[in-house]
């Protein structure tokens, strides 16, 4: 599956990749999703909910944002591996992370 993914960092910073994932099983998924999780954990991001409450969609954009668009630019893989996890755990061909907007749309 091909996936293209967009991360709007702000109005004049945004980044664009086409990713391939070979893997789509449940199993794939499942990895990716605790990449994330442990990824999350690690950068120890917070929630955005006041009810704690963190959601698989909360932790792309908390983890997008923790690394910043600096980190995306200048570590070309550690950019790559989020985009080849966040388009394997959530198996969407398009992707649109919003930083600013708070928003993850297909």
């Amino acid at each position: 599956m091909r996936s293209n993914v967009t991360i709007i960092f702000n109005a004049r910073q945004q980044l664009e990749y086409a990713v391939d994932i070979s893997d789509t099983s449940s199993e794939a998924q499942a990895k990716a999703m605790e990449w994330l999780e442990a990824t999350w954990t690690r950068l120890e991001c917070e929630p955005l909910r006041h009810s704690g409450k963190v959601l698989l969609l909360d932790k792309v954009l908390g983890v997008a944002d923790s690394l910043g668009y600096d980190t995306f630019v200048q570590h070309e893989d550690r950019a790559q591996e989020f985009v080849q996890q966040v388009a394997a755990a959530l198996g969407r061909p398009v992707i649109n992370i919003d930083l600013p907007g708070q928003t993850v749309g297909f």
